[in-house]
């Protein structure tokens, strides 16, 4: 099956071995001592020391750090604080944001407001945002694009393409979004865009610091997209192409960090799970990455959110299991070693799916309990977690997202605090709490 998808001529199934991205990353002499997180022997490493982790999504960290609209600092080094005291320092972010404002069931502000064109403000933000995670010894993935409309994304470079006005899923549903979205891996004109995007952010100089970000070890993951999908059969060959193109495209400008893909697993890859092997055995995918959503894959619905977490965890457990043989099988077949795995997305609803603070979680505790084990009990399963998302301090003015509104866990298309989790949900901060201490 790995054959079906045709990889380019540079990055061929022989160059598994010995190219840039190679399993056991390096770096430049001189960067030696710098504490870069690394992969050695199927795990992350910082130094000499095994890197495990418990992370979340912080997907509004560069909004929140920025001085213009939608920052808040104050709140931004509290929730820093707060999350390091909990032994959280992975954070998983977005670099994007892109088209026009107003837009429903999007992010604002937006950070590409058109083709190369940036809100400098927000740049700022994510300048200082670093810094301020750099200070905490946390590490950050950021992600650069996204398949969904919540940040722009794949239908934005579409419609900048001249592939028409982007389908909104929000007033033509996810079918109509899909069917449009499907064409990103097959439009070059898109592609060329997203790829500029990745030249403009991965070759930026901080405006604090004045150190590169190819030089910031408080980076450990460029992520090419969040949740990349082909969306259709007939893309499936393109995009494993793109994906590949992209990996060797932030590999020559920075060699110095992982480079990760930010798939959801076979799930991701139109339930092939050839595909999901095969884009994550390219020599410049460091890591392999899957997400879990029990309620939105039905694994559990809104009248069993409680009652079924056991059925929910047994999927978790062989969805996990069933990718991490897959990619041993694939990366062994090309005489490579293992890579980690990173759960770096899963979410579960609040009990009865009620959205406001202080309203139960057990569901949720239970399945969260569940999903740490396979980090904390050394098995090797995952080599990470980043549940969704951080709500923190947030106050939700509304269960839709408004301008102006504090920003949660939930991003804009998405009832606000459903999946979130708040600093005054006591019973799931201790669960972490336990969690990363082990």
């Amino acid at each position: 099956m790995y054959r079906r998808f045709i990889l380019p001529v540079a990055l061929t199934a022989a160059s598994l071995i010995g190219c840039t991205g190679h399993k056991e990353q390096t770096h430049v002499e001189e960067e030696e001592a710098i504490p870069f997180v690394t992969v050695r022997n199927g795990e992350f490493h910082i130094g000499d020391s095994v890197y495990r982790y418990i992370g979340t999504n912080f997907w509004y960290g560069a909004i929140l750090a920025s001085e213009g609209r939608g920052g808040d600092r104050q709140r931004l080094v509290r929730e820093l604080d707060s999350l390091k005291s909990l032994g959280i320092d992975n954070l998983r972010i977005l670099v994007g944001g892109d088209g026009e404002e107003g837009l429903a069931s999007h992010i604002s502000p937006t950070l590409q407001t058109a083709p190369g064109v940036y809100n400098d403000t927000l740049l700022r933000g994510l300048d200082y945002l670093i810094e301020e995670m750099g200070k905490r010894d946390m590490r950050a993935v950021l992600y650069l694009n996204n398949a969904w409309e919540w940040s722009g994304g794949f239908s934005t470079y579409l419609e900048w393409a001249g592939a028409g006005k982007a389908v909104n899923p929000a007033t033509s549903g996810y079918p109509a979004y899909m069917k449009y979205a499907s064409q990103f891996v097959r439009n070059d004109s898109a592609k060329a865009l997203a790829a500029n995007h990745v030249r403009n952010i991965v070759s930026r100089v901080s405006t604090i610091s004045g150190q590169p970000y190819s030089k910031t070890p408080t980076i450990m993951s460029w992520q090419i997209a969040n949740e990349p999908r082909p969306f259709a059969e007939e893309s499936k060959e393109e995009f494993a192409e793109w994906i590949a193109e992209t990996a060797h495209l932030i590999k020559s400008i920075d060699p110095n960090h992982l480079v990760s893909v930010g798939s959801e697993g076979s799930w991701g890859c139109e339930n092939d799970m050839s595909l999901w092997t095969a884009i994550h055995s390219f020599p410049d995918v460091d890591y392999a990455t899957i997400h879990i959503w029990p309620y939105n894959w039905s694994w559990v619905t809104e009248s069993t959110v409680t009652d079924s977490v056991e059925a929910a965890c047994r999927n978790t457990t062989e969805y996990i299991l069933a990718h991490r043989k897959a990619l041993s099988d694939s990366l062994l077949n090309h005489g490579a070693a293992m890579k980690p795995i990173v759960l770096e997305e899963f979410g579960y609803p609040r009990d009865d799916m009620k959205t406001a603070k202080g309203t139960p979680v057990t569901g949720r505790d239970r399945y969260y309990n569940h999903v740490f084990s396979t980090v904390t009990s050394g098995e090797g399963a995952l080599s990470g977690v980043n549940f969704w998302g951080w709500g923190g301090l947030a106050e939700p003015a509304h269960t839709t997202w408004r301008p102006g509104d504090d920003y949660t866990g939930d991003p804009a298309q998405e009832a606000q605090g459903l999946n979130s989790v708040f600093a005054s949900d006591s019973t799931t901060i201790a669960i972490i709490r336990k969690a990363t201490n082990k």
